[in-house]
């Protein structure tokens, strides 16, 4: 049988798509643009991602009536709607067993969602990654209960995967040809296994033969201790990139937010950052129109960005999600306030960009081709500079040394050394 996989969100659920292919790959299904079996994996980060999900089943049910419609993750464990149009319905846990429910199924519809405050760490490994940056998914779940945000309610407590799956897991996708390693997991700093920490962790990664380039996918400001510090202050495997959520640059903001930081705190520990590391790229996350969010915290937020200075910033713009303490909040900010914040962070952000890129031109640079398009390569550079140069469809995946000598955003105009 033929299959095809659809991912929505963030790169947990690209990581378990990633691991469901496998299954079904090792199983003898046959991956295909017209499949008997359609999945969809699901985010529900936002209504937004619920419209795109919910958009997607019909979309596909339409388009393949006779397939077998399987809908998982994020907006189903929040939903929990068995009217969905589909035949096998499952939440976060159990997509490490799709080859099961698909020999299950016998045309009579499955409902499959578990509570998921009692599971353990669902077991999921990968020797191989669709891509030429491999992910390795570290921990599930999430403990802060930030106000905004619905995710600790459909991805439950923190649990973390063995620190000898992850190690054995790393090398066996470095044995595949993956020189790039991004760990990521919902709440991705707080993984530990006993005593064994975060830091002790990607201690352990960078020393793997073969690896060029580690990641992390996403870290909270409290997590990067001196032990993460020094780690990334003493080898060069980890790269000159994090992405460090700061959501607002108002303490009145963050502290409705329950937020476990204040701006100091945050600007501080930036500082520390930049002492090992002078340029490294920090990119970052922000919601606007927070409830009660007025136009001084606004602006509070913007003198926070210009003294951090970051190198790119992701806009949300806030929306209720039901059963968080934000969407009981009073004083909701109207609905074109939000509209011109995000549009004047976007502007902001795109400036950013281009003043970090500045400071490469001329230089030498080494980055790994991920795509090829008509005589281009495209790929990122350790510090996320996003390269475009001549070259051949062969040279993917292969570290390159080029040199920057345009900008034509949002790419840097590179040509081989």
């Amino acid at each position: 049988m033929k299959y095809k996989v659809y991912t929505l969100g963030c790169k947990v659920n690209e990581y378990e798509s990633e691991v469901m292919e496998s299954l079904l790959d090792n199983h003898g299904y046959i991956k295909s643009d017209d499949p008997d079996i359609a999945i969809v994996n699901t985010c529900t980060v936002t209504n937004n991602a619920d419209s795109k999900s919910r958009k997607m089943i019909r979309s596909i049910r339409k388009k393949y009536p006779d397939a077998i419609l399987v809908v998982c993750g994020c907006m189903i464990q929040n939903k929990k709607d068995k009217n969905i149009d589909a035949d096998i319905i499952i939440g976060n846990e159990g997509k490490s067993e799709i080859v099961n429910y698909i020999k299950e199924y016998k045309n009579k519809k499955i409902y499959d969602v578990k509570d998921i405050f009692k599971s353990s760490f669902e077991d999921m490994t990968l020797s191989d990654f669709d891509r030429v940056r491999a992910y390795i998914k570290i921990q599930d779940g999430c403990d802060n209960y930030c106000s905004f945000c619905i995710i600790p309610f459909v991805r439950g407590h923190v649990r973390c995967k063995r620190k000898e799956d992850i190690l054995s897991e790393a090398r066996s996708l470095v044995k595949s040809g993956h020189s790039e390693i991004v760990l990521t997991g919902i709440h991705t700093g707080n993984y530990h296994d006993g005593n064994y920490s975060f830091s002790n962790l990607i201690e352990d990664l960078v020393k793997i033969a073969g690896i060029k380039r580690l990641r992390i996918s996403s870290v909270e400001i409290t997590e990067l201790n001196k032990n993460v510090l020094n780690v990334i202050n003493k080898n060069n495997v980890l790269v000159d990139h994090m992405h460090i959520p700061l959501q607002s640059g108002s303490d009145r903001i963050l502290n409705l937010m329950n937020r476990k930081y204040d701006v100091n705190y945050y600007i501080n520990k930036i500082r520390e950052i930049r002492k090992i590391r002078p340029d490294i790229s920090i990119t970052t996350d922000i919601i606007v129109g927070f409830p009660s969010e007025r136009e001084e915290d606004f602006k509070e937020t913007l003198n926070t960005i210009e003294r951090v200075k970051f190198t790119k910033i992701h806009v949300f713009p806030y929306s209720d999600r039901d059963g968080t303490k934000a969407s009981k909040m009073c004083d909701k900010v109207n609905g074109n306030v939000k509209r011109e914040r995000v549009k004047k962070l976007l502007e902001i952000s795109k400036n950013l960009e281009i003043d970090y890129m500045k400071k490469y031109l001329n230089r030498k640079v080494l980055f790994i081709p991920e795509v090829y398009k008509e005589g281009y390569l495209y790929g990122h550079t350790g510090n996320y500079l996003y390269v475009k140069v001549k070259g051949r469809k062969d040279m993917i995946g292969r570290e390159m040394e080029v040199l920057i000598n345009d900008i034509e955003y949002p790419y840097v105009i590179c040509r081989e050394c």
